[in-house]
């Protein structure tokens, strides 16, 4: 019997075509470089081995076309060696699609799923989709959720569809509301938060966003409340119309009304009481999505919360 060695990795040189003008480098070499540890994609340009054009670059490098990337040496493994992923995680995310056409994928992701591999995960759902759907090239996550925080996220199977969606969140096309339940009576009179959030490390190495109003960056969160519990708690919609990490959590905390089962920015008796009700999970939820389409028209999307969710209010407005 006869092995084949695996072929040895050599340098590449790739011309970044006209539809790749804009996109930032270490985009471009995450979809290039499937399977690659996102790590060392990160390392190769950080230590200078990336250029474009016989220069060194930044991972915020934004490609014209024209450019000629040069790769290092590094071994993508072959297309029929992908990281397998467990088939009921496969079969839960296909059963969370929501809508799909020849463009375009939004689920209802489940509470407890990253987004993407990465911070010692090897997958997240876009590793998930790129197996469910191993003929779309091109497919890429339009924009985030917090592994925690469940509801409605796009995933983009062509490139065009991906470049129209950024141009529309950039701008104010794209609606996205949120479901929270927070701590406490929320005032009624709170239906705007306008407070400039920054990024700070703590000394465990843990990154925590703040109000910070002298270095922060313009953030704001409209809010209405959608049902009362008392004094206890409050079930709000949260609309972002900036996009900030951990805005809506940082901005509910902010007015002191902290989100239910959030470990970074909670309040651990809130969130037990909570738990104790049956809610073991971050009461954050995209639940309503209005997006442009390219021909004009317009995606309007719901998508519902989960049992754990769903029985934990029921308990909560039980007399």
């Amino acid at each position: 019997m006869t092995t084949t060695a695996p072929s040895t990795p050599s340098v590449q040189l790739l011309e970044v075509s006209p539809e790749y003008a804009g996109q930032r480098i270490d985009n471009f070499l995450l979809a290039r470089l499937k399977g690659v540890p996102k790590t060392l994609i990160y390392r190769i340009l950080r230590k200078g081995e990336v250029r474009v054009n016989k220069g060194r670059i930044k991972p915020e490098y934004k490609l014209q076309a024209g450019d000629i990337v040069r790769v290092p040496p590094v071994r993508v493994p072959e297309r029929d060696e992908p990281v397998p992923l467990a088939q009921g995680l496969l079969q839960r995310l296909e059963a969370s699609i929501v809508f799909e056409d020849k463009a375009l994928i939004v689920i209802n992701k489940p509470c407890g799923i990253a987004v993407h591999g990465g911070s010692g995960l090897n997958y997240g759902v876009i590793e998930a989709f790129r197996q469910l759907r191993p003929d779309c090239k091109e497919l890429e996550l339009v924009h985030r959720l917090d592994r925690d925080t469940s509801g409605l996220l796009m995933i983009a199977k062509k490139r065009s569809m991906l470049r129209h969606l950024h141009t529309a969140l950039r701008g104010d096309g794209v609606d996205k509301r949120y479901m929270a339940l927070v701590r406490g009576n929320w005032a009624a009179s709170i239906k705007q938060v306008r407070a400039p959030l920054g990024k700070s490390n703590l000394r465990s190495g843990e990154r925590m966003v703040e109000v910070d109003e002298e270095e922060g960056k313009e953030s704001v969160t409209v809010f209405k409340v959608l049902r009362r519990f008392g004094d206890f708690a409050t079930l709000i919609e949260a609309k972002p119309i900036t996009g900030r990490t951990h805005q809506i959590r940082v901005h509910t905390l902010h007015v002191g009304h902290c989100i239910a089962g959030d470990t970074k920015y909670g309040d651990d008796d809130f969130s037990k009481e909570i738990r104790d009700l049956g809610g073991k999970r971050l009461f954050l939820h995209a639940y309503m999505l209005t997006v442009p389409l390219p021909d004009g028209g317009e995606l309007k999307l719901q998508a519902p919360v989960d049992e754990m969710w769903a029985k934990t209010v029921e308990r909560l407005s039980a007399p």
